[in-house]
């Protein structure tokens, strides 16, 4: 390669190294490119120093910039994102980040948290970079983590801060890139085999054009990422919200809003599906909000649900089970013991202990099947304790839509599996471009394993990348010493 084409290629490189200012919070971390990127750069347009990509800059994307740079120290790698990076860590678990999940020692079982990609990922993927590689690499750099009860590890700090202040300070530390407000809206192969990158500013008409030996597509659930993998001649899955709350369209459940119960069994019936799907019955803990359900159990229902709750227009019923580990006849047993235990006292003021639940939601129950709380135990029927006691096991819900898509949440699509290679996270269609993250088709249940998915593909994509673009420089560097 002549200078003149080696100038050409890094003119729009360069030109995409302004400073940048980041912001958390209180936190305010400025910085400039490294010392040593700029002399990198420099010295570009004098040697054939090869280039990567990164679009998105999320968790995926910079976690894969940071391993691609510490494998190829020469290598330059440039993160693009359009908004702030690392956005979706500061909110995700109510401002905590929910890292990973410690839960899961056994990767198939692992696997069988993903709704899209549960079959895929019980290879390699996950004994490349696993959980625990990836609380290891955290807590090697400074950041001390903690796993709860349910297995959901976050920073001991309880703050996601914790985790953005880590990767960025690698990212300076590592010499990366990171330019922020700008967008990728196009992508073509050369006939090199570079890529030629379009990149347009915010609120400017400006665009640039980047040339890159390696392109790795991080970009979550952007319309962006998705152009960008179609113009290199993927599919894409539609995309589809995961992850979200089912509005109930009862008044009285409204006034439970806060209540929660630490178990029940959810079991979702749709009209589009006429099949037994297996996963649409979840067991977990569930909360009341003013617009309906939510919790770990209605989330995780409406991530293997996901396509046909969309086809079905998010309408359905959902039956309750709200004292799962008690059958029928059990629970029956208990009410008839608490009546003759509890004759003289009001049905409001005295539920039995067995069962775990308010008093807010037993006067719900009660005045669901009409019966008054101020009536005495005695004079409960037999029939009445039959029908709380089915409605306890059997409560039905009309689901007539979903919550509100929040930041935090995932999208069930993207580019297919089948179309890249999980060893290596390269594309199967198109040499040298890599993916990671949520632009696939892969999205988990809640619990952190999302952030594993971005962690492992991140970790893939970058020392696959990392250890091509070594393999070259010590190619170069022998055939210079030949010469």
């Amino acid at each position: 390669m002549c200078l003149s084409q080696l100038s050409k290629c890094f003119s729009g490189f360069s030109s995409l190294l302004p400073a940048i200012t980041y912001k958390h919070k209180s936190l305010v971390s400025s910085f400039t490119p490294t010392r040593e990127t700029a002399r990198a750069i420099s010295q570009a347009t004098k040697e054939e120093q090869e280039v990567l990509v990164v679009v998105g800059g999320g968790a995926a994307g910079v976690y894969g910039a940071i391993h691609a740079k510490t494998l190829a120290p020469h290598l330059a790698v440039l993160v693009i994102e359009k908004g702030k990076p690392l956005s979706k860590v500061k909110v995700s678990g109510g401002g905590r980040c929910n890292v990973t999940n410690g839960d899961s020692a056994d990767n198939m079982i692992l696997a069988e948290n993903y709704p899209r990609g549960h079959k895929e990922l019980r290879g390699s993927f996950f004994n490349v970079h696993s959980p625990v590689d990836t609380m290891s690499w955290f807590t090697s750099h400074g950041v001390e983590l903690k796993i709860e009860d349910d297995g959901r590890v976050f920073p001991v700090s309880d703050s996601s801060s914790s985790i953005i202040e880590c990767l960025m300070s690698e990212v300076r530390q590592k010499g990366v890139s990171v330019q922020t407000r700008k967008t990728v809206t196009g992508v073509s192969v050369l006939s090199s085999g570079k890529f030629l990158l379009k990149v347009g500013q915010q609120l400017s008409d400006h665009v640039e054009q980047v040339e890159a030996d390696y392109l790795l597509l991080a970009s979550g659930s952007s319309r962006q990422g998705y152009t960008l993998a179609s113009q290199l001649g993927h599919s894409i899955v539609d995309p589809v919200p995961s992850l979200f709350t089912l509005k109930i369209e009862d008044l009285r459940l409204r006034e439970l809003s806060g209540v929660t119960f630490p178990r029940v069994k959810v079991r979702l019936k749709l009209d589009s599906v006429q099949r037994n799907i297996p996963q649409l019955t979840q067991v977990g803990p569930m909360l009341v909000t003013h617009w309906g359900l939510s919790g770990p159990v209605i989330l995780r229902l409406s991530a293997w649900g996901a396509r046909h709750l969309f086809s079905s227009g998010y309408k359905g019923r959902l039956t309750v089970d709200f004292i799962p580990d008690l059958h029928v006849g059990s629970l029956m047993s208990v009410l008839s013991h608490h009546k003759q235990q509890y004759v003289k006292q009001k049905v409001l003021n005295s539920c039995p202990a067995e069962f775990g639940i308010s008093k807010r939601f037993w006067s719900y129950m009660l005045e669901r099947q009409g019966l008054s709380g101020d009536i005495l135990w005695a004079s409960i029927s037999n029939s009445s304790l039959m029908s709380i006691g089915s409605l306890l096991k059997e409560c039905i819900f009309e689901v007539t839509g979903k919550g509100q898509f929040k930041d935090e949440f995932v999208t069930a699509g993207g580019v297919p599996l089948s179309e890249i290679s999980l060893n290596t996270m390269e594309s199967k269609i198109c040499s040298r471009l890599f993916f990671a993250g949520e632009i696939l088709n892969v999205d988990g249940v809640t619990g952190g394993f999302n952030f594993q998915n971005a962690w492992s593909g991140g970790f893939i994509a970058g020392t696959t990348i990392g250890g091509l673009a070594l393999a070259s420089y010590q190619g170069q560097s022998e055939r210079i010493v030949d010469l």
